[in-house]
């Protein structure tokens, strides 16, 4: 009954949280009424910070949470909110897509000239994952045929047909990048986790098999060369043939371009808890996209959950560290906005499938250190590092990377398994 009781308050707290917080903080401040798209960039306080420069990955993020976060919208705000992301749309298909080669370029300036007109696989599925659910929200045909546009430049130029799966850096024209750390000679994780996740709201939004296929199809490479579905964690990268390589630092990623004064993993192959929390989850919603919820190898949802709260969580204060190695000591215990946020929901997500206190305690830990500690509840956002006791490191609210989807979504997620408990 206590527990009970305490995942009810929770629910209560989230869902102010996010409807009176988070989504009028950005409803409020993002707009760019002057060129349209999205402003990301703000200070601690929440004031407008430096930064001129829009990504694909956080202006497509940006369209889908004022697509999928609508309903969660106080009914006050669930107009604007619709307003918001029609102009973002807009600005995706206007300033973003190349009409020359297809496919959306990586970057632009505040005023929509193009700044980096590559090809970034992690890109391209963030704007396919994006014009889904705003296909979905809004019913714009316009929206999906974009969305099933850019699946199919990605099959035509990234799909890597000797070998499986997607080169990940590409150029303008669609040659691959160099390697190194241009990373034109290797693979990830974190990039086909993220195709998996757009290739679910793809197919959820279209019905086609031709993208069901494909999601099934990247859902095995990860199953099969990806994660340790022993021990139950991620691997990070890996070369053309999927030989696991020791991680770097990649040129357009957020690893490398993180803000200063973060710690830095050792260069080794690190495993993110955070990271390994948010595929169980992502994983199990595909499968039920797929109508696959028997599907073989759905034990290592678990597997995922029990390693993290083994090697990566903080029982003292709190919160999933950041980075550490397989099954060895914790490297890293900074504390990142994105991954314990995605956290709450991979843990509420696990209670609510296998009932489990073990998961409920820690989404319960979790949300009351993002809540105390992350949270900044005067200003409406979630400061971006801490460490792990909770002391800012980096405490701007958002940046060219940071937007509503890792703190809109979590909370909206865990909203969802509230409701699914009948709680």
């Amino acid at each position: 009954m206590e527990m009970k009781q305490d995942l009810k308050k929770a629910k209560q707290e989230i869902e102010e949280t996010l409807s009176r917080r988070i989504i009028p903080f950005w409803l409020a401040k993002s707009i760019d009424n002057q060129y349209g798209g999205y402003l990301t960039a703000f200070d601690e306080n929440g004031n407008p910070d430096s930064s001129d420069e829009k990504y694909i990955v956080t202006q497509s993020r940006m369209v889908w949470g004022f697509s999928y976060l609508r309903c969660f919208a106080d009914p006050k705000d669930q107009s604007a909110v619709e307003a918001a992301a029609k102009q973002g749309f807009r600005f995706l298909i206007d300033a973003f897509w190349d009409k020359t080669n297809g496919g959306f370029f990586w970057k632009v300036n505040r005023d929509g000239s193009v700044a980096d007109p590559s090809k970034l696989t992690y890109g391209e599925s963030f704007a396919i994952y994006a014009l889904s659910a705003y296909y979905l929200e809004y019913g714009d045909p316009e929206a999906l045929a974009y969305a099933e546009k850019t699946f199919a430049y990605l099959q035509l130029y990234a799909a890597d047909t000797l070998r499986g799966g997607y080169y990940e850096n590409i150029e303008e024209d669609w040659k691959i990048s160099p390697g190194g750390a241009w990373a034109g000679d290797r693979k990830s994780l974190d990039i086909h986790m993220h195709l998996m996740e757009a290739f679910t709201t793809l197919y959820e939004a279209s019905g086609k098999e031709i993208h069901q296929r494909k999601l099934q199809e990247v859902i095995g490479l990860i199953m099969q060369h990806m994660v340790n579905k022993e021990l139950g964690y991620g691997y990070n990268q890996f070369d053309l043939s999927f030989r696991q390589i020791p991680a770097i630092n990649i040129m357009r990623t957020w690893n490398a371009e993180r803000e200063t004064n973060e710690t830095v993993a050792v260069p080794t192959d690190t495993t993110s808890y955070g990271h390994n929390v948010e595929l169980s989850w992502l994983l199990d919603h595909a499968q039920k996209i797929l109508k696959n919820e028997d599907w073989e190898e759905k034990e290592i949802l678990k597997k995922l959950l029990d390693h993290s709260l083994q090697f990566g969580y903080d029982y003292t204060y709190g919160g999933v560290y950041r980075d550490g190695i397989a099954d060895q000591e914790v490297l890293v215990t900074d504390k990142e906005w994105w991954q314990n946020f995605e956290s709450l929901v991979g843990y509420l997500n696990g209670y609510e499938k296998y009932r489990q206190d073990t998961y409920a305690e820690a989404f319960l830990k979790t949300w009351e250190f993002v809540r105390d500690k992350f949270m900044n509840m005067e200003a409406g956002e979630s400061r971006q590092l801490l460490g792990r006791t909770g002391e800012p490191i980096v405490g701007s609210l958002g940046n060219p990377w940071k937007g509503i989807y890792h703190t809109g979504r979590a909370l909206a997620e865990c909203l969802i398994r509230f409701s699914l408990m009948g709680l």
